[in-house]
């Protein structure tokens, strides 16, 4: 069963890279990014890693394996953007949720 988990991981990771390369193909046309934070790839950013690195914070919601297959399709959008693009995203949304995962190990 963890092998197919895993598989729908991946699975989850390349398809979202994929989407997130075509949809900013579409909105991007300058091959590098300025130094813009774009806010629709900052909000699926922090989802993402929110739902991935949280997911046993939000086992009693939805089950770690959804939150995480869901936060790594969103992960990946941001990830797989034209190069030079979702990187600040990257970074602001990966610190939002360590900073979420530390509040929720400390209090609980």
């Amino acid at each position: 069963m963890d092998q197919i988990i895993y598989l729908v991981y991946v699975t989850s990771f390349v398809i979202g890279s994929v989407a997130g390369l075509v949809l900013s193909y579409k909105k991007y046309k300058s091959p590098f990014g300025a130094q813009k934070i774009d806010f629709a790839a900052l909000v699926l950013a922090i989802i993402g890693w929110v739902l991935a690195v949280n997911s046993q914070l939000l086992a009693f919601v939805i089950p770690s394996y959804v939150s995480i297959t869901i936060g790594v399709f969103l992960i990946a959008m941001v990830l797989g953007m034209r190069p030079g693009y979702g990187r600040y995203e990257t970074v602001s949304g990966f610190a939002v949720a360590a900073i979420i995962w530390i509040l929720g190990t400390v209090l609980i």
